[in-house]
């Protein structure tokens, strides 16, 4: 992926929880030696960012990133969500209004840092947007109807219109399914620090309950988030064991 203008200065994120219902403790599961949030972090460390912190309610993951020198904060363990977590972050960093800061999971060891780069771009290039984020298009048509497959519609300027669990936007006829693009939402994300102190002020809004999706609420409350449209997906993150022996075997021996 080629970065088409001057990157901004941005830093990095990595919200990480030991709680994880399909994969306990997930962060500091081992890989190749080392925790799976310090190869996230490492990972983050290959991007332009200015710098990259790991935000936790864990004193273990605290301590895990220490031995790794990352720089690691202990935020409360009252979030409900990572963009909660961030917020803190913001606040304990004293971030200025108009600083851009990059959410990477703490469960994608193997994301390109050039997408990280991009997302930081997009939000800069989007002076009126709040967020920015990532799309895909789908190639595989069963993900169109899979609700497991978050998809987006874009207006013109390229911000989003609506994310959605079904199949946006809608084909009623073959002819018009044939000429449709679909994309797929990445859940990659750059914020401006003010919107962040923001949205941990809004309510839980109605469309985002009906398909829990958090993104939503930003649109409900009128906030512009823009999307860059890659080219291709990048490797998945890890959800089960079955995702993190497929990573370990990517990444067991560097």
């Amino acid at each position: 992926m080629n970065v088409d203008s001057k990157v901004p200065d941005f830093l990095v994120v990595i919200p990480a929880r030991l709680g994880s219902t399909r994969l306990p403790r997930k962060p500091l599961a081992d890989i190749g030696g080392k925790p799976m949030v310090i190869r996230v972090a490492e990972r983050a460390k290959q991007s332009l960012a200015q710098s990259v912190v790991v935000a936790t309610d864990s004193t273990e993951i605290q301590a895990a990133c220490d031995e790794h020198r990352i720089e690691c904060l202990l935020t409360s363990a009252d979030h409900p969500t990572g963009t909660d977590r961030i917020a803190e972050v913001a606040q304990l960093l004293k971030l200025p209004s108009n600083t851009l800061i990059v959410n990477v999971q703490g469960d994608e060891p193997l994301i390109p840092p050039e997408l990280i780069n991009q997302v930081a771009c997009t939000l800069a290039k989007h002076e009126q947007s709040a967020i920015s984020t990532v799309a895909v298009p789908i190639t595989d048509v069963n993900e169109i109807n899979n609700p497991n497959v978050v998809k987006v519609v874009l207006n013109r300027m390229g911000e989003a219109l609506y994310f959605s669990r079904a199949a946006i936007p809608f084909a009623r006829d073959l002819q018009a399914n044939q000429k449709t693009e679909h994309l797929r939402h990445l859940g990659i994300y750059a914020y401006r620090a003010d919107f962040l102190q923001a949205y941990s002020r809004l309510e839980p809004a109605p469309p985002e309950q009906a398909e829990a999706l958090e993104q939503l609420r930003a649109l409900w409350n009128g906030y512009r988030i823009a999307v860059h449209i890659a080219p291709e997906a990048p490797p998945a993150g890890v959800d089960t064991p079955e995702d993190l022996d497929r990573v370990r075997q990517l990444l067991g021996n560097f």
